[in-house]
C-alpha cells in the first residue's frame, strides 16, 4: 500500500511539473518528420497482465512494421535526432507517468516487456514469468546496475533480485541514480549506468551474484539471448 501510495503521489506531481516539457516534446516530434507524437505498444505487466504503454515516439514512424519488433541498438539508425536527445535523457518515457498514476506500472520493478517477446522468453528461460510478481516499472536494477547489453537471463536475475530485496528506501535510491543518470544523458550508455566512484563494496557483491553461474537452463544462440 505504501508503494503504491508514493506512486500515485509521485506520479501525479510529475505529470503536473512536466506539462510544459509535454509540449515542447510533441512539437518537436512533430516537426521533425510530421509523424504520430505517442507510440504505444502492448506490454506485460503484474500478474500478467497485458495494458496499453505510452511513450513519446523516438523512432521513424512505423518502424515496427518495416524492421519488426526489434530491441533498440547502439547507433540504431530508425531513432530520429529528436528520438536520440530523447532516450538519452528518457524524456521519452515521461508518458509513462499516466500508466504509473492508473496503476500499470510502478516507479521502481522489472522493465515491462513486449507481448511478442515474452511469449518466446517464457519457453527459453525457465522461470520468467516470476518477473510478473510484482507490477513493472519504470527503472530498476537491471536498468541502473546493468549494461544494455546483458544476456536475458542475466537481467532477469536483477528482477529477482530486487523483488526479493525491494523496499522503500530501495526504490528511493534507485530513483535517486535515475535522476542522476536523466541529468546527465546517460541512458544511452551501453554500460552500467552508476558512476564509478559510486562503484561501492555491496555494489560489486550484489553484481557478484547476478554474475554468478545460474542453474542449468536451454541454451540459446548469440543472437536471441541479446534480443
Amino acid at each position: 500500500m505504501a508503494k503504491r501510495a508514493f506512486d500515485i503521489l509521485l506520479s501525479g506531481f510529475g505529470l503536473i511539473i512536466s506539462s510544459p516539457l509535454w509540449a515542447l516534446i510533441a512539437l518537436a516530434v512533430k516537426l521533425e518528420d510530421g509523424g504520430p507524437i505517442f507510440y504505444r505498444q502492448i506490454r506485460v505487466g503484474g500478474g500478467n497482465r497485458e495494458f496499453v504503454n505510452f511513450k513519446f515516439r523516438s523512432m521513424v514512424a512505423d518502424s515496427d512494421k518495416r524492421w519488426g519488433v526489434v530491441p533498440a541498438t547502439a547507433h540504431d539508425p530508425r531513432i530520429t535526432r529528436v528520438g536520440r536527445l530523447l532516450r538519452s535523457t528518457a524524456m521519452d518515457e515521461l508518458p509513462q507517468l499516466w500508466n504509473i498514476l492508473r496503476g500499470d506500472m510502478s516507479f521502481v520493478g522489472p522493465r515491462p516487456e513486449w507481448v511478442e517477446l515474452v511469449k518466446k522468453f517464457r519457453k527459453d528461460i525457465p522461470g520468467f514469468d516470476r518477473r510478473h510478481a510484482i507490477r513493472p516499472g519504470l527503472t530498476g536494477f537491471a536498468q541502473i546496475y546493468g549494461d544494455s547489453e546483458l544476456p536475458r537471463r542475466q537481467k532477469l536475475r536483477y528482477d529477482l533480485l530486487y523483488i526479493k530485496r525491494r523496499s522503500l528506501w530501495v526504490d528511493l535510491r534507485l530513483i535517486a541514480f535515475s535522476f542522476l543518470v536523466t541529468f546527465t544523458g546517460g541512458w544511452e550508455v551501453r554500460d552500467s549506468k552508476v558512476p564509478r566512484w559510486l562503484n561501492t563494496r555491496s555494489l560489486r557483491k550484489l553484481k557478484s551474484k547476478v554474475a554468478a553461474k545460474p542453474p542449468v537452463e536451454p541454451a540459446l544462440s548469440p543472437a536471441e539471448d541479446q534480443s
